[in-house]
């Protein structure tokens, strides 16, 4: 039981340390606040795809500072702590990813251009904004052609899980 949660411990620990890693990379005053137009960012950004709606709800979760639209840290750290403990949001496994991509790119030649991308992104299902549009695209694209190779991508759009050692039958 100890040993348990000693695990337990561990995990907060870890993923609270991803978190506030994720939420500075967004703080571009080191105040330990962020706009709260950056919070869908930042939350994808630790390997969870909520879609918009489910961001919003989370946001409700969340005490917004008016007027300016601000999250603090200490009001986002135990909303998002618990997102991850409980698993929610996962990513799709890579092998569908993969034949998503595949399905774009009509020519099978194993990449995207940039033009399809923000086409098939901003035009289809649930639409990207545009600065989800410009910070995809800034990790995504190579940077000499402005093409996805998407085999390469896939791996980048899963980057953070719960290692098996911290999961104890209480956050399955």
């Amino acid at each position: 039981m100890v040993l348990e949660y000693k695990a337990t411990d561990g995990l907060v620990a870890e993923i609270e340390k991803k978190i506030t890693e994720a939420f500075e990379v967004f703080d571009r005053e080191s105040n330990k606040t962020v706009d709260v137009r950056e919070i869908g960012c930042i939350i994808r950004s630790l390997g969870c795809f909520p879609n918009e709606a489910e961001v919003q709800e989370l946001l409700a979760q969340i005490e917004v500072e008016e007027p300016g639209g601000f999250v603090h840290l200490e009001k986002f750290l135990p909303v998002m702590t618990k997102v991850l403990l409980d698993r929610r949001f996962r990513p799709i496994p890579e092998d569908v990813i993969l034949h998503a991509f595949e399905a774009l790119d009509e020519n099978k030649c194993g990449y995207i251009t940039k033009e399809d991308l923000v086409k098939h992104l901003t035009e289809e299902g649930e639409p990207f904004t545009q600065e989800e549009m410009e910070d995809m695209l800034a990790v995504a694209l190579d940077p000499e052609t402005d093409i996805l190779h998407y085999r390469d991508y896939r791996t980048k759009l899963v980057s953070f899980d719960v290692p098996p050692e911290y999961i104890s039958w209480n956050h399955l």
